[in-house]
């Protein structure tokens, strides 16, 4: 007997709640990201760049639907459940901290106008998401055989190097500048989350954590007059109606920019395509088998639809999808998310909700997210790979490193047009700061993360020559430009491509000692393991 799965389920309420969260504190974030670090005007955030985000998540939320009823259609089910799909929270961060910061920086220390680095920043930021929309677009056709060159191991360190520190620890920090909201918060994330709790009567457990927050952050407020919120007036001049509109011309304006952070670019295309793959093989254990092919082909297309109008951060499907077919939703869900975000986007209503709504009362829910991320890099990979992974986080202890020093040197009037920094490293180095090896490793460090681990899997495995055309692979990068090449001035640290060919040396040396290794050396008996002591 033939069924037909229906577009709208009571379930897909749930899930819309589940999934709106999700999106709305990843606009939160764009919000204190854009206007906060970087400094764009409220009207360049509003009218241009959460409109065109608005064009990716309609295109991509539409497609997921229609293949979710295609598929129930095939299979004869009613239990198919939509990818869920949004805003990339990986690429918030790379794309702000290693794409759009840098280059405003660039401009302001050459003399360029504040008005003038905003528009280039942002001009590169859309450049870098259609570039790596394209990525994910071709490599769709050969994901597979992508997923299977990579150790898994190598992949998750760059990811959770990124998420341990750009989004867990950041955050934390917060949280505990904010107690009043931040701890609470974090409690109650952490308790649910890790502790497999669940709210009773079926209450979105994000929702819940989002609206403690808020109770929290507006509580703190009416009864001291302090806190995260700034008042209780609302300002309404950005509401109104503004459609996508394209951004050519800013996009060819950054070209000059694209061979400046293409190690950067490639490399995040890689990573969402692969844990694209990650989502669809998920998906599919929870019993929905989607094809490859168009799944990542249209999550290419959202991020590219989404650069070409204006919005520096690429979509991509979301991890979790078993999460939401246990909530009941099925296609509808997918839909209406579609729907309701375009609608707030194109209306100037986030504008609202970010007055209403600080982040700090749902960056918990982040804090959780990144730490999450750092432990499936050790828990999803065999426990001898456990070494490689920890060695390829120490590129991102090194890009974070950076960023404390770059904040702190803002922060006492140390940028373009302010005070001017030494005019060379050695005062750092003379206290005991090699700054350099920080500076060395901060180029390009996404690269270097998946090259280091890469190669000790190898090594742990005694694959030596593996490990060898991996070292090689880092002397073609740092040979071309794609890893540790940087410039250091009074004016601060800039990555440039620039051949660096004194770790072409080092990379070849690596490679030499990794292939003729066997011819010196024999396995060691494995030593047996003591018990800890009570």
């Amino acid at each position: 007997q033939t069924v037909r799965m229906k577009k709208f389920v009571k379930g897909d309420i749930d899930g819309l709640f589940a999934l709106g969260l999700d999106n709305l504190i990843m606009f939160l974030l764009m919000n204190a990201l854009c206007l906060g670090v970087l400094g764009f005007h409220p009207e360049l955030f509003f009218y241009r760049i959460l409109p065109a985000s608005a064009v990716g998540l309609l295109i991509g939320n539409l497609y997921y639907a229609r293949m979710a009823l295609q598929l129930a259609a095939k299979e004869n089910r009613t239990d198919v459940c939509a990818l869920p799909y949004g805003i990339s929270l990986i690429t918030i961060f790379v794309f702000t901290y290693g794409v759009m910061l840098p280059v405003k920086l660039q401009v302001l220390s050459t003399g360029g106008s504040e008005a003038e680095a905003v528009r280039m920043a942002w001009s590169a930021g859309i450049l870098a998401a259609v570039v790596a929309g394209v990525v994910e677009l071709c490599g769709s056709f050969f994901a597979r055989a992508l997923r299977r060159i990579t150790p898994r191991a190598a992949l998750l360190a760059a990811i959770g190097g990124i998420g341990f520190f750009f989004i867990g620890a950041d955050y934390f920090f917060r949280a505990f500048n904010f107690p009043v909201v931040g701890i609470p918060t974090l409690i109650l994330t952490l308790v649910i989350y890790f502790g497999r709790l669940q709210f009773k009567r079926g209450l979105p457990a994000g929702m819940c954590i989002v609206v403690f927050g808020l109770a929290l952050a507006w509580s703190q407020y009416l009864l001291t007059g302090t806190g995260v919120v700034s008042g209780i007036s609302l300002e309404v001049d950005l509401l109104g109606v503004h459609p996508p509109i394209p951004a050519f011309g800013e996009l060819i304006s950054a070209i000059p920019y694209l061979f400046a952070f293409l190690p950067i670019i490639l490399t995040m295309g890689f990573v969402n395509l692969a844990g694209s793959i990650m989502c669809l093989e998920s998906a599919a254990a929870a019993g929905d088998d989607y094809p490859t092919v168009p799944a990542l082909l249209f999550n290419g297309l959202g991020s590219i639809a989404s650069g070409l109008f204006g919005s520096p951060y690429p979509t991509t499907i979301y991890i979790g999808h078993p999460g939401w077919k246990q909530l009941g939703a099925r296609a509808g869900y997918s839909t209406l998310n579609a729907i309701f975000f375009t609608l707030i986007l194109c209306t100037g209503a986030v504008s609202i909700v970010v007055q209403l709504i600080p982040i700090e009362a749902g960056m918990a829910i982040l804090i959780w997210i990144g730490l999450t991320m750092f432990s499936q890099a050790f828990s999803a990979v065999p426990r001898s790979h456990i070494p490689a992974v920890a060695t390829g986080l120490l590129p991102a202890v090194a890009a974070f490193a950076y960023l404390i020093a770059q904040r702190t040197w803002t922060s006492l009037g140390y940028f373009p047009g302010g005070k001017s920094l030494p005019e060379s490293t050695a005062p750092f180095l003379a206290n005991d700061f090699y700054i350099d090896g920080i500076f060395t490793l901060n180029a390009g460090y996404i690269y270097t993360c998946l090259l280091l681990t890469a190669m000790m899997v190898c090594v742990i495995d005694r694959r030596f020559t593996a490990a060898a055309l991996w070292a090689l692979g880092g002397a073609l990068l740092s040979g071309t430009g794609f890893i540790h090449g940087y410039l250091y001035s009074s004016m601060g640290y800039s990555e440039v491509l620039a051949s660096s060919w004194n770790w072409v040396g080092f990379y070849l040396i690596t490679a030499c000692i990794l292939y003729f290794i066997p011819l010196v050396t024999k396995p060691a008996p494995d030593k047996p393991t003591t018990p800890l002591k009570e």
